[in-house]
């Protein structure tokens, strides 16, 4: 009878396990370096791509991501304890194409080049409309252009599917052992990501086409807005890293658009200081919004995973210009 109830037992386990995704993990992860677990030591750079990390690697690894919850990537100073923790690394996700303008150096100064996987290879890139025709003389406008390619990959999760199969190939390749279980846990996300890209095209065809014009702090969202049909209108920060500044000339130009196209509102991203978005929105009678865009909130917070930044901010566009 006590071996019959102790293969009972087993078989309930086995099938309670092959219910879940395998060895998720409940998004929790470390800002220090990995501990000695025995598990596979990843590092990730921002909290979105290390979201999207943890959702493939589950409890098979031991997640680092370097940016706290709340840092905007583009003006991030990492320190030598970040640096020891690349080195500490048996693999390093980034989302890559300059947006992480501090990883160059702190790659050489920890030899890991041979470490170091970009998520976004692999996708069609995009310029916003408004670098097609810039100056190439201000040097203002190409401190921190990325080469004139808008590193918001994120912001279709089309291209989210991307990262997964180059996440899951890079865990399986230093891990394949392990290979089954990072495929099934690609499978599982990519079927999540699939549902939220239904939601959002449903919930902007809420919005009249001719109220689809956004105006945000920096350039940043080509991919939805190529996605999704909205217009950027114009940034307040040129280029598509808040380092820059604009000029008082530039202010006025995108303070005209708005009026001369009815935009509803200005959307500025928590991570970013908002005066210059409370000044457009003062001037031109338009609502100011803010929206998750360079990081993920808390873990209590409205945007803890990929997967409700992104409806967090579909919902705040559509609340906006409906």
């Amino acid at each position: 009878m006590s071996k019959l109830r102790l293969f009972l037992g087993l078989i309930i386990l086995i099938f309670a396990a092959g219910c879940q995704r395998v060895d998720q993990q409940d998004n929790e992860y470390e800002t220090g370096g990995a501990t000695d677990t025995g598990k596979l030591k990843v590092v990730a750079t921002t909290t979105i791509v290390g979201d999207v990390v943890s959702e493939i690697g589950g409890d098979l690894i031991d997640l680092t991501v370097l940016l706290p919850v709340g840092t905007d990537p583009h003006g991030f100073d990492p320190t030598p304890q970040d640096v020891a923790k690349l080195a500490d690394a048996d693999v390093i996700f980034a989302n890559g194409l300059g947006l992480e303008e501090f990883l160059d150096s702190m790659i050489e100064s920890a030899g890991v080049e041979n470490k170091v996987v970009y998520v976004s290879d692999g996708i069609d890139l995009l310029r916003s409309e408004e670098h097609h025709d810039e100056d190439e003389g201000e040097e203002h406008h190409h401190e921190h252009n990325h080469g004139g390619i808008d590193p918001h990959t994120w912001f279709s999760p089309l291209n989210v599917m991307v990262w997964i199969h180059n996440i899951a190939y890079a865990l399986s390749d230093v891990d394949p052992d392990s290979a089954q279980a990072y495929a099934h846990n690609e499978e599982v996300y990519e079927a999540e990501l699939v549902e939220l890209d239904t939601w959002i095209r449903e919930q902007v065809a809420q919005i009249p086409e001719d109220n689809r014009n956004l105006v945000t702090d920096h350039s940043l969202f080509t991919y939805f807005a190529d996605e999704y049909s909205f217009t950027q209108v114009g940034a307040l920060i040129p280029g598509y890293s808040t380092v820059s500044e604009p000029t008082a000339q530039e202010l006025a130009q995108i303070e005209d658009a708005i009026e001369d196209l009815n935009v509803k509102a200005v959307f500025v991203g928590y991570t970013v200081n908002p005066v210059l978005g409370e000044r457009v929105a003062d001037d031109t009678g338009t609502e100011l919004v803010f929206v998750y865009t360079g990081a993920l909130s808390e873990t209590d917070g409205a945007a803890a995973t990929y997967l409700h930044y992104m409806r967090y901010n579909t919902t705040a566009f559509v609340n906006a210009l409906r």
